[in-house]
């Protein structure tokens, strides 16, 4: 199944076809592969990029987070045709069509199972994996009267709901993004767009921002390409801040897996 829509930063067409084929999930670009694992991260501005082989793909957080959710660690290939995905909506939901076209997923490899606490903090930001069941605590702080403080708490099996919730963003903000060349491709049907006192058009969820960041979460977190049994707390949450986390947890796991 391919699907086709805006990238939302070169405002170009972006077409993406997802084939089942056996081993990591990967991307393919002119002729390139790249796979989907925190080692191939390559940038975190506004989105997760990631590069290898000569070729990057950036905006992959959405399709990721819709595949985890599915069960999908492994077993497809991504082709596209252009640098950026497409934005669809603002949210992964859009990617679910064809997702559930692929399939039931491969059995998925044995989970990462914390022993003991983790944290990791970037001014006022903070992520923590805590041992436990698998749950997702996250929260934002916005100062905009129409956001402000949001929290959105979701054991594991329910992170389905957070796939509607759509990127956000202020309207100065966008409107200087594109001054300096970027976000060319932004509009109302792209993302929630904030004006001074509330959103210009409704919102899927009284709370759908912190959905948006937890969903972020989610598919920076696949990058383990594998399953985390943790309860994980997030608080003004970046992409940057996920990736940072997802390597100190991958070296923690690996001293902690390996022989005294």
């Amino acid at each position: 199944m391919r699907i086709s829509g805006t990238a939302i930063h070169s405002g170009l067409t972006s077409t993406v076809s997802l084939h089942r084929e056996d081993g990591p999930i990967r991307f393919r670009r002119g002729g390139h592969t790249v796979e989907a694992h925190i080692g191939n991260v390559v940038g975190a501005a506004r989105a997760t990029s990631l590069g290898a082989n000569g070729a990057r793909v950036h905006l992959v957080e959405h399709l990721l987070a819709a595949l985890a959710v599915r069960g999908f660690y492994s077993g497809v290939l991504v082709e596209v045709d252009n640098d950026e995905l497409p934005i669809l909506d603002g949210s992964a939901a859009p990617w679910l069509p064809a997702i559930d076209r692929l399939g039931e997923p491969p059995a998925p490899p044995p989970p990462l199972t914390l022993q003991e606490p983790l944290e990791l903090r970037q001014g006022a930001a903070c992520i923590r994996f805590e041992p436990g069941p698998t749950w997702l605590d996250c929260s934002i702080d916005f100062p905009h009267p129409a956001i402000g403080a949001q929290r959105v708490e979701l054991p594991g099996h329910r992170w389905s709901e957070l796939l509607d919730a759509r990127t956000f963003g202020m309207l100065a903000d966008w409107e200087e993004l594109k001054s300096r060349g970027l976000a060319l491709g932004a509009s109302e049907e792209h993302a929630i767009v904030f004006g001074d006192v509330g959103p210009l058009r409704p919102l899927r969820h009284r709370d759908e921002p912190v959905r948006h960041k937890a969903l972020d979460a989610v598919g920076d977190l696949a990058l383990l390409a594998r399953p985390l049994t943790a309860r994980i707390v997030v608080t003004r949450g970046s992409h940057a801040l996920h990736h940072e986390a997802v390597r100190r947890l991958m070296h923690h796991l690996s001293h902690e897996a390996a022989p005294a």
